[in-house]
């Protein structure tokens, strides 16, 4: 058991939050969520010890391991995959490390041969003999092939290694397992696996995350950072999210009634207090208004921008035809032969294998890139706004957001500017920040205000949610369900996929599958797993 006592963290005069009482029991999971900076990753520091909180205590049951995803992706590049794997589990790896030294001794001692039998004792108990075979096993379930299990780190890509750091927090059934964003880089079919595999576990796991759909799978707790407090919820984040928005209408709808009441007493008392035959109840209102207190909502850091996508005219008959469309970079077939039509009313998820290939086929679509051959005719009434994944060139100059954003709207007026710039939570100072120098999540916020002014009919997303706050996720969200227009879009946040998608396409490098259905009906489908493996066959071959 983990517990939590009188924590405080304040840096300087910000308290990110303020005498926490927390306890973690086995067999739960536990989802931190919060406002981007609101703490999340730096409470999981406090509890591994990384970090030292202003006050109060981190408790933890004595004899349990705790392990930690590990951030640093360039700490163990001279080590081979399978042994930073095992290295997980510290005690283990000493012991083997030890071990392995003393029979490597030439003059191998009495005493040294008492020492290794201890060795052998303890290693026997933490099933030592197994741990390359166990290794070996997690590294394949999380889609590291064979071939790569004595490959040094720094030979692998930066999503193998991703994996490989996965595999070693999860290795060896640790007590308390700590996971920051742990599906970042992974793909439907692993976090699929990853969702199987916490929600068996039988021990204490404690995540942070921005995948809505991985922590409804499992967690059985939500804790949140609000308000310079964190509070713990009994339920998953869908649980926490209805019951949150529930608990702050009441509180707004209560706020008004009181509001309601407050301007009817000093209506009245203005009214009616020079005069004689109703002085007497004017006093009265008088005294019930100084009792009357409003019950003000906290000071949340939890902020929704409000995105909502309006098309300027409705799109006609004709959307988009697409036909034998093929694109190849360095020699290397990203996709060949595409043909669809696009309907009014689609709202299409695009996925792949590689996320190259949608990128550069959203660019060949929007004019940005050429395709090798092939034809894209989009109908007479359509315009299309886009999101790209990489935005960078968008943000070289050194303009302010004002003036930045202004070259897109039709409204010049820097009081409109700075009106739809507040909605997309930038206020005040910040809306004179030099564009070069926004975060992830502001340029992604400014690219949204961008493709809202455009008033477009088709709108084509690579990744809107990278680099945002659940907040910003939930917005997006619920605004690509609301929008009347066509969507194609590509997403790793399950939940944006499976409620805004009504068809599937799937980019290959030998042809496409299309499929009207939502995202969970896809990855499920037989019929569809057979073709996938059809088409990546015949590319194989």
């Amino acid at each position: 058991m983990i517990t939590v006592s009188n924590l405080t963290l304040q840096y300087g005069k910000r308290v990110l939050f303020d005498e926490v009482e927390l306890k973690f029991t086995p067999g739960n999971c536990y989802g931190i969520i919060g406002a981007n900076g609101a703490g999340k990753s730096t409470f999981l520091k406090i509890l591994s010890g990384e970090i030292d909180p202003t006050k109060g205590q981190v408790s933890i049951t004595p004899g349990l391991r705790m392990s930690v995803l590990k951030q640093n992706h360039f700490a163990y590049d001279n080590f081979p995959a399978l042994q930073t794997v095992i290295m997980g589990n510290e005690k283990l790896y000493k012991v083997m490390q030890e071990k392995d030294a003393l029979y490597a001794k030439a003059d191998f001692s009495d005493a040294d041969g008492i020492r290794a039998s201890e060795l052998e004792s303890e290693f026997a108990e933490m099933n030592g003999w197994n741990a390359d075979s166990d290794a070996a096993d997690m590294l394949s379930k999380l889609g590291i092939k064979e071939e790569l299990h004595n490959r040094l780190m720094g030979e692998l890509n930066g999503k193998e290694k991703v994996r490989v750091l996965l595999a070693q927090a999860l290795f060896g059934n640790p007590d308390i397992l700590l996971l920051d964003e742990p599906t970042n880089d992974l793909d439907v079919e692993t976090i699929a696996w990853l969702e199987d595999f916490l929600a068996d576990y039988q021990n204490i796991v404690i995540v942070v995350s921005h995948d809505r759909h991985f922590l409804d799978a499992v967690c059985t707790h939500v804790c949140d950072i609000d308000f310079g407090k964190i509070t713990l919820y009994t339920g998953n984040y869908s649980f926490w999210y209805q019951a949150s928005q529930l608990a702050a209408k009441q509180r707004s709808d209560q706020n008004k009634k009181v509001e309601d009441k407050r301007k009817e007493l000093i209506d009245f008392i203005a009214r009616f207090s020079a005069n004689a035959s109703k002085s007497r109840q004017a006093t009265s209102r008088k005294k019930l208004l100084e009792k009357l207190n409003i019950d003000e909502l906290p000071a949340s850091n939890r902020k929704y921008p409000a995105v909502i996508f309006k098309m300027e005219r409705e799109p006609g008959d004709q959307i988009l035809n697409v036909e034998n469309l093929s694109y190849s970079l360095e020699g290397v077939t990203l996709f060949s032969d595409i043909t669809f039509r696009l309907r009014r009313g689609d709202k299409i998820g695009v996925v792949s294998k590689d996320h190259l290939a949608i990128s550069k086929f959203f660019e060949c679509l929007t004019g940005e890139e050429k395709a090798e051959s092939g034809t894209i005719e989009w109908g007479q009434t359509i315009q299309t706004a886009y999101l790209p994944n990489d935005n960078s060139k968008y943000f070289s100059g050194s303009d302010n957001l004002v003036d930045w954003l202004r070259q897109y709207s039709k409204d010049k007026d820097e009081t409109f500017i700075r009106g739809f710039l507040g909605k997309m939570l930038f206020s005040g100072e910040e809306t004179l920040k030099k564009v070069n120098v926004l975060s992830g999540g502001e340029k992604v916020r400014c690219m949204l205000s961008r493709m809202m002014l455009m008033s477009a009919n088709c709108l084509v997303l690579d990744e809107p949610t990278n680099h945002l706050d659940l907040e910003s996720i939930e917005s997006i969200n619920n605004s690509l369900k609301d929008f009347k227009g066509i969507v194609l879009f590509t997403s790793h946040d399950h939940e944006l996929m499976q409620t805004v998608a009504n068809r599937i396409i799937e980019i290959t490098p030998n042809g496409i599958i299309d499929k009207m259905s939502t995202y969970d009906e896809y990855i499920s489908d037989p019929d569809v797993k057979e073709q996938r493996a059809r088409k990546y066959k015949a590319v194989a071959v």
